[in-house]
Order: C-alpha cells, then structure tokens, then sequence
C-alpha cells in the first residue's frame, strides 16, 4: 500500500511540475520553487529544533522563511549580486538576534549554525533551478535534472530489492545496498542518455551528459544519506505526511539539493 501511495502521489504532481516548466514562465517557476522552499525549510527547522516553540525559535523561523522567499525571487534576476548580499541580510540579522538574546549560559549559536546550514543546505540549491531555467532549453534541462536524479532513486529501490545483499550505510540506513546503489547509477545515467536523445536530438551532447549524470546520481545518494543521517540523529523517521508513500517535502527533494548544484557547474564548465 505504501508503495501504492508512492507512484500515485508521483502520477499527481508530475503533470503540474510538467506543465510549470513547459507552458509556465518565470514567474510560475519561482512561485512553484518558492513554496518548496519553505515547506522544505519549515520540516527542517522541525527536524533540528524539535518541538522547540520558544521565542527565539519562531524568530529564527521567520528569518529563515523571509530570506529563503528572497533567495529564490532574487535568482531571478540572474545574478549572484543579488543572491549574495541576501545571505549577508541573513548574517546580519541573526547578528542582531544574538545581541539581543544572548546571555552566559545561552546556546544561542547552536541555533545560529543550523540556521545558516539550512540556508546552504536549502534554498541556496533551489535558487539555482532559477538560473538553469535561464539556459538555452533551460526547462527541458531541469526535466533531464529531476528525470535522472528520480530514475537513481527508483533504479537504487528495485536493485536492491532484488539483488542487494551487502549494506552501503547500515548505521545510517540499514536498508541501503552497494549493488541498490550501483543499480541506481546505471538507471539514472540510461535515461539522462535517452532523454538527450529523444529531447535535444543530439548524440554528441547524450555522451557527454553520461559523466555528469553519473556524479549527479552519486550526489543525490549522498544527499539522500544525509538526510537520513540527520532525522536519525534527530530521531526522526519522516521529515512530515505532506507526501503520502514519500513523507515530507524534504524527504522529496533530500537528493535533488545536492544534484542541483552539479547539474550547474557541468553545464556552465561543460556545456556552455
């Protein structure tokens, strides 16, 4: 039933993510990355802080969501001028916030780290599927994107169920396999080379996005461990229920925050 759950939630929000990048313009595209964004931030904010509901905590959620909101419609200016003096806004105001609450036994910079990790964690990478939308067939990139890091996922799945017998991160994720792992490789660089093929029409550029859908698929596996690591650590099993078969927002896109940021570098060292 879980598994049900899973494709059928997928069947639903792949038409709209679809029809977003396809017929929407920018605009759609940062209104639809913006609530990932602080859906994503929001679980963990929950995951880091618990249950936590003191003040300070709701002010370090409110400055979490304004300068993810801002991250993201900033990128659309496409320019890392904006982007940075946003994170410097963010350092500023977490400056003022110790200043105000800080006392000799407080843990107030505890706070203030996974704050600032959250931000690079989150936000930072979706605000670059603004600027690859900005690339030439930037909306068909961002489908090759998502297409290769989901095919890993699903490719690890079914490889290691049925063929994974040695543990790639049992303390992490017990459930994880070396060959779940390979599998997942294998699948994700096959149809990042098919939809190069059917898509751009171009064999020379399905070859030469083979490398980066390789590393992409590998850093969506780390990306997804890394989360797992965290809710672990937080004993957490899910992220939220926003999802059903998938958990939270957080638990969705745990591989994609890493890819995103290798798909960018390839394509403006490689491609461009």
């Amino acid at each position: 039933m879980q598994h049900i759950k899973r494709w059928l939630t997928a069947l639903v929000l792949a038409p709209i993510v679809i029809w977003i990048l396809v017929k929407g313009n920018l605009a759609f595209l940062a209104g639809l990355v913006s609530v990932v964004a602080v859906l994503a931030v929001r679980e963990y904010l929950r995951i880091i802080f618990g249950n936590d509901k003191d003040s300070a905590s709701k002010t370090i959620k409110i400055i979490s969501y304004s300068v993810s909101l801002s991250l993201i419609w900033g990128a659309c200016f496409f320019s890392w001028e904006v982007l940075i003096p946003i994170l410097t806004v963010n350092l500023m105001a977490l400056s003022v916030f110790v200043l105000a609450r800080f006392d000799n036994t407080s843990k107030i910079f505890d706070k203030i780290e996974k704050q600032v990790l959250g931000m690079v964690y989150i936000p930072v990478p979706l605000s670059l599927l603004i600027f690859i939308r900005g690339f030439e067939g930037g909306a068909l990139w961002i489908l090759w994107l998502l297409l290769v890091t989901f095919a890993s996922d699903t490719g690890a799945f079914y490889s290691g169920r049925f063929f994974g017998k040695h543990p790639l991160a049992p303390i992490i994720s017990p459930k994880k396999t070396i060959e779940g792992s390979v599998g997942g490789i294998l699948t994700s660089m096959l149809v990042g080379f098919v939809f190069c093929l059917i898509f751009f029409h171009d064999l020379f550029l399905a070859f030469r996005m083979l490398p980066c859908a390789l590393v992409m698929a590998v850093a969506g596996q780390i990306g997804d461990l890394f989360e797992s690591a965290m809710k672990r650590a937080s004993s957490v099993k899910d992220s939220g229920r926003l999802l059903p078969g998938h958990g939270g927002i957080l638990d969705r896109i745990d591989a994609v925050l890493l890819v995103i940021p290798v798909m960018y570098i390839y394509y403006r060292v490689y491609i461009l």
